[in-house]
Order: structure tokens, then C-alpha cells, then sequence
């Protein structure tokens, strides 16, 4: 049947999940770190899904699709929940290795180190050249943008990474974010600060999980739209703080 139902652009999804949660019928599940639209005759075409996604990924268009399938939608719901209930037994340790949201970058775990004997050395001083570093606070024109080596990191990476300021931030002017938990399009102010400034190169640091995509593909949108020629890279760290 000819129906409204949603459309998922795979380019724009970060991965984060949200919408996966908030599709109350289980239409939209999670692969390969992106959003799909698993069933189509589980999506009711409503469109709860919409409003909780980051990058505007999701839109409606008017298709041949499969007609809406209340009964199973609602078979499945019950054959959850009595999953759920059998499972009640389960550990706690297994519980909090459940994703909370579906999201790939939520999986807790646990980094084992092995411990050192420290020994005293001088503290070593910050290498942050500017503030603000947030994307959303900084402005599109300051006078340390003109020849400045820009840094874009996700705000995960300085936590994971032990010497993010000698290898990453030193000689840098550096910008962070988060594109799951910031609610903006970072490629638009990244636009303007590449475009009215004398930027001379960008590199991007980035985490290892599905959502931090969001940050890499803001910077490659942001330099197409600026007009610029500048050279990028782009450097991952892993969750145990390694450089992949």
C-alpha cells in the first residue's frame, strides 16, 4: 500500500540511538553503529522517532510499504516483556553491561591498568592556547583564529588519552564537542570560523565509537562549504586511550 512511513539517511545518522528508543514499536533497531528501519510494518508512521534525533537523519516520505501491523507490534511487546520478566534473576554486574539506549558508545566496561610506582616530577603545564574551547561558546572571529592550526576534538578524547595536551593541544587552537549530547550542527559555526579566517591546517581527534562520527563529519562538511582548500586528518582514539 501506497503510506506515510520514515526514511533514515545513513550519512546523517551519528549513531547515538535515540531514535531507536523512542520508536515505541520497535520499527528502528541498530546496525553497524547506524540506525535502520528494521520493520516496516512495525512503523505506525507517527513519527515519535523525529523529534529525538540530533542531525536530522529522519524525515517522512510517501512510499509502497507494507501496511501497519498493530497485532504483531503488540505480540512482540508482550513476548518482551515476559523476557524481561524471566531474566529479573539476572546479576547486577549483567545489568550494567546492558546499552541504555542502544547506542554502541554506551557499553560499559572496565579498563584494567597496571599500577606504576610514580616519582616526582615537575607538573606539566597546559598547552590550551585560548578560551572559550567549547564549539558552541567560542566566536566565529577572534584574533587567534588568523594562522592558527586548529584542533576539533570530541571532548572524550582529553579524558582518554593521557598526554592529549603534549601530542594534541600544544600549538593548537583547540575546539571541543560532543555531537551526541550537543543539540547544534557544529558544521555551521565550524563553516564560519574556516571561512572568515586564515586557517592554515584542521585536525580532528576523535573517540572510537559509532556517535563521535558526528564530530568528523561536521569538520568535512564544514570545510566543503567553506571553500577552502586546508589539509585535515583525522586521528582516533580507542576507549583504553590508544591511538588507532
Amino acid at each position: 500500500m501506497f503510506r506515510r512511513i520514515i526514511q533514515i539517511d545513513e550519512e546523517k545518522c551519528n549513531g547515538c540511538g535515540a531514535c531507536a528508543v523512542a520508536c515505541h514499536e520497535g520499527a528502528i533497531g541498530m546496525v553497524d553503529g547506524k540506525a535502520k528501519l528494521l520493520r516496516e510494518d512495525y512503523c505506525d508512521g507517527l513519527g515519535d522517532c523525529l523529534p529525538t534525533c540530533p542531525t536530522g537523519a529522519i524525515t517522512f516520505v510517501e512510499r509502497e510499504a507494507a501496511a501497519y501491523d498493530e497485532a504483531s507490534v503488540l505480540a512482540t511487546k508482550a513476548g518482551e516483556k515476559q523476557l524481561l520478566d524471566c531474566s529479573s534473576s539476572a546479576t547486577k554486574a549483567e545489568e550494567k553491561q546492558k546499552l541504555p539506549c542502544g547506542c554502541p558508545g554506551t557499553a560499559a566496561r572496565a579498563i584494567k591498568r597496571q599500577e606504576t610506582i610514580s616519582v616526582a616530577t615537575a607538573p606539566q603545564e597546559s598547552e590550551l592556547r585560548q578560551w572559550p574551547v567549547q564549539i558552541k561558546l567560542v566566536p566565529t572571529h577572534a584574533p587567534w583564529f588568523e594562522g592558527a592550526r586548529l584542533l576539533v576534538a570530541a571532548d572524550c578524547t582529553a579524558y582518554a588519552y593521557a598526554n592529549f595536551h603534549q601530542d594534541f593541544i600544544k600549538g593548537h587552537i583547540t575546539l571541543v564537542g560532543c555531537p551526541k549530547l550537543d543539540e547544534v550542527d557544529y558544521a555551521i559555526k565550524l563553516t564560519e570560523i574556516i571561512r572568515n579566517n586564515d586557517i592554515r591546517s584542521v585536525t580532528v581527534v576523535r573517540m572510537e565509537v559509532p556517535c563521535c562520527g558526528g564530530i568528523e563529519n561536521a569538520v568535512k562538511g564544514a570545510l566543503q562549504d567553506s571553500g577552502k582548500m586546508i589539509p585535515w586528518s583525522v586521528v582516533t582514539i580507542s576507549t583504553d586511550g590508544n591511538v588507532l
